[in-house]
This record gives C-alpha cells, structure tokens and sequence, in this order.
C-alpha cells in the first residue's frame, strides 16, 4: 500500500515539473485570422498564463479580434503591423481606440516611411514581450522600405513562427513595383527589387523547420502566384517557391519579380495614404438607413453613386440609370476600389440580410461615405434599365463583323494566356481611361471570365453614354464549356 502511495506521489511530482518547466509548457495562443474578401491574414498571439496578446495586421472590423480575446479570456495588451499597407485599411488604429494598447510601428525605411501620427517605433533586433513569448523584429524591406518581419518564439523547443506580412508568402514573395505602380513613386520599383534579394538572402539563413505565416493568399495583387495554403515552412518554400530560387543571382531576381506582376487596383494609392496619416476612426460597423422612394430619387438627382450588389441575373433584368452592377461576391470590395472615386457617396441596392456584409467589405478599404440602401428598385416605381445579353451563337454571328467592336475586359496576363480570335483587350480598371477606344456610334460586345466583370463595364459604359452595348455574358468559361478554340 505504501509503495502505491510513493509512487503515484512520484507521478505527482513528475506531472507538476514538467507543467511548471517553460521548455515543455504550452502557453502559446496563436490564431490566424482570414478575410477572404481581400486573401489578406491577421494574427492574434498571446500567452495563456499571463492572458496577454499582441493582434498583427489587423483588418479594420475589429470586433473579430475583440471576440476572440474575450472567447478565450485574453486582454489584448500590444498591437502592431508589417508595413504600412497598401491593399486594405489597417484597423490597428482602431483596435488602439478601443483596448487602449499601444502600437507598436515600424520605424525603418527613412523618413518618407515613416507612420505619421503617435506610435512605439520598431528597429531591426528590436524585442517585443508578450508574456512568456518573444517576439524579435527583423527589417526586410523590398515590398516596401519600411517592412518588417516577426520571429515568434514561445520558449520552448517548437519551431519560430516567422509572420512575414507581404514579404514571403507560400509559393511566392511580396512584389516590389506597388510603391511605383500604385503610390506613384517613380524609379522604386528596381531599387525595391534589389532590397527585397537581400532580404531574402537574409531570411534563408534562419533554420529549415522555421514556419511561415504570411499577410496574403491567393486572389491577392500584393504578388503574382501565391498559393491557396495558409502555412509553409522556410524549408519547403526553399524547395517549391519559385521566387527563392536566385541565391547569388540578383540581376535575374530582379527581372523575374518585376516581370507579369498584375495591374494594382486603383484603389491600392489611396489605402497607402490612409494607413500612413492621421484619419477618422470607425470603431464599429455602421447601421446604413432604408431609403424610401423619395429619399432615392433625392439622392440620385443630387449625384449620388447607386451601386446595385444584387446577383447580376437579377440586376440586369432592372436597375436604376446609372447604377454600377458589382454583385456581392468575395471581390466585392476589390472591383468597387477599382473603378469607383473615393470622393462618391454611395448608395447601396442589396437584400437585407446582405447589408452588413456589404458594409463591412466596403469599410475594409476606407469606403465609408454610404447614404443608405434600397432593397427593391421595383418596388419604388423607379424608371429602371435592362442589360442587353446576347447567348454564344450570335456572338459568334457577329464575330466577323468589322463594324461591331469585341471588347475582352480580363486584365492584360488573363488576356495572354488565352483569348478569342478577333477580340481585343482593355481591362475592367482601364476602362474610363480608354473611352477613346471605343465606338459610340456602332454596337460594342464585352465579355469576360464569367460575367461579373462584364456586368461591371456594361454599367459603366451605359452611365457614361454609350447607348449599343451587348454583353456577352457567359464569357470565357461559356466559350471553352462549348469546347471552343481560344488563342494566345
């Protein structure tokens, strides 16, 4: 009986030092979070004894992050960010509004890098604690001069979590030419270029079984083939990235990361100058008013941007003059920055259930200047307007035509890698700019991948005057389910 005594007393004991020893306790939280909408990744990491975090990159409805840390009854104490960003407006500002915690910025990069409104700087070899975890700072410019790159370790044996921002993603790393491209910074695209090799000449000195956990995955423009995985380790990207494969070959890094980069969204220009300076604060989703008839047909006559976000069948079939058609789908947000002005007041035509939705897409990248909503256009006894579509067979009996234009408006790559005979290209975000290009006074027939690009220049074509247009709205997918030829 007392030997049974001893030696569950022994296991006791045992079980208490190995709790209690940092090299086997698990204190670590770690939680990505993923929007979809922009392929872009945030990070909450705390310890779970201390019941501190830190949130990284956050998007800007932070009622996620304020969830979690209440789910898990954590206080977030510490807040920070790769860089400052270009493709969605960073909501640290306001996470710090509402937790109190202090920011914590890169201070690298020069003076015109610099974050413009109160903050922690960060250096290079700096430490950041968030209980028992450290988190060093390493500066890897190349994306932009002033990006930065987290080493986590939580002191025990597991592999450094590397978060790596838009520096190096799974398959891929950060493209350079947005500073050029996007912010206008002209002649930076190849000096960028050149800091991004050493940075990575940098990072591949860190052990194999480092984990990566980059800003973006797949569907975003911050680079040209990033993969759908969320994670990676250094070891693997060594063996599959195709951008790491230039160790002690700089000239042809540089021509292979800036060449076939995609068109920037317009939008990107403004999202940098928004998380660099002082702005106004939106600490919560807005509440949009339900606009009666009145109330729309005020609006539109004084100017206002009708943005019907209804399935594209059902708005082609009647929506107001005027309207752009941009459905409600994962790149809601990214096709309204492309080709609506910041300066616009919006309305919204949407279900109901779809408005908070909308709401918070839209806020994610700064549009914040929203009147209210209508649900049913018909139902308002407004003047409305259809779509004119045509099927595959009279495309194809007006493709020899010479009088009527054939508009493909995929970007400029999508365009190379295939395309139909006879069609010419101008991309969705350059079609206010190539009006010019396109005849008014005989019919024009656009197309797309699926339909929703083709929806969207329809409506901007029709707003701004252009009265015979067709769509062909089943597209390249339609073309090729019909086992038609394309050409590149």
């Amino acid at each position: 009986m007392k030997s049974i005594f001893l030696k569950n007393n022994f296991l006791w004991l045992l079980a208490i030092f190995f709790l209690s020893n940092s090299s086997f306790a698990q204190t670590l939280f770690f939680e990505r979070v993923y929007d979809e909408t922009l392929s872009q990744a945030s990070y909450v990491i705390g310890d779970t004894e201390t019941k501190e975090a830190i949130v990284i990159d956050p998007k800007r409805d932070i009622d996620t992050y304020l969830q979690i840390a209440q789910t898990n009854n954590l206080k977030i104490t510490k807040i920070t960010e790769t860089h400052i960003h270009a493709d969605f407006l960073s909501g640290s500002r306001e996470l710090a509004a509402v937790t109190k915690a202090p920011l914590y910025l890169s201070d690298e990069g020069g003076r015109d890098w610099q974050y413009d409104f109160p903050h922690t700087g960060l250096k290079n070899g700096d430490k950041i604690s968030v209980g028992s975890i450290t988190i060093e700072v390493i500066h890897t410019p190349g994306h932009t001069p002033e990006s930065l790159t987290f080493l986590v370790n939580d002191g025990t044996k597991n592999p450094i979590k590397a978060i790596t921002g838009d520096f190096i993603f799974v398959g891929d790393v950060g493209r350079p030419d947005l500073l050029e491209k996007a912010a206008g910074q002209i002649g930076s695209q190849e000096v960028g270029a050149k800091q991004l090799y050493h940075s990575i000449e940098k990072f591949l000195k860190l052990l194999d079984n480092t984990e990566i956990w980059p800003g973006h995955g797949a569907g975003s423009f911050c680079g040209k083939s990033l993969s759908n995985i969320p994670q990676s380790t250094l070891k693997q990207e060594k063996l599959t990235n195709p951008a790491l494969q230039f160790s002690g070959k700089e000239t042809d890094f540089v021509a292979y990361i800036l060449s076939e980069q995609p068109a920037p969204p317009k939008y990107f220009a403004m999202m940098k100058h928004l998380n660099k300076v002082d702005r106004t604060l939106l600490v919560e989703v807005p509440k949009l008013a339900k606009l009666n008839q009145k109330e729309t047909e005020n609006a539109i006559k004084n100017g206002l941007l009708v943005i019907d976000a209804r399935p594209k069948a059902v708005s082609g079939k009647g929506f107001i003059p005027g309207s752009l058609l941009i459905e409600n789908m994962k790149t809601f947000s990214t096709f309204v920055g492309s080709v609506v002005d910041y300066q616009n007041q919006i309305i919204l035509v949407a279900e109901e259930n779809q408005i908070e939705d909308l709401t918070r897409k839209l806020m994610r990248i700064g549009m914040d200047n929203i009147y209210g909503y209508v649900t049913n256009p018909s139902e308002q006894n407004l003047a409305l307007q259809n779509v004119k579509t045509i099927d595959i067979d009279t495309f194809k009996s007006y493709l020899g035509n010479k009088n009527i234009q054939k508009i493909d408006v995929r970007t400029e790559n999508e365009y190379k890698s295939g395309h139909i005979k006879g069609v010419e290209n101008i991309a969705l975000n350059t079609l206010e700019n190539n009006f010019d290009k396109i005849n008014k006074k005989e019919p024009v027939i656009i197309h797309c991948q699926s339909g929703t690009r083709a929806a969207i220049a329809y409506s901007i074509l029709v707003k701004n005057g252009f009265e015979n247009i067709l769509n062909y709205s089943g597209g390249i997918n339609d073309w090729k389910d019909k086992n038609n030829e394309l050409v590149k």
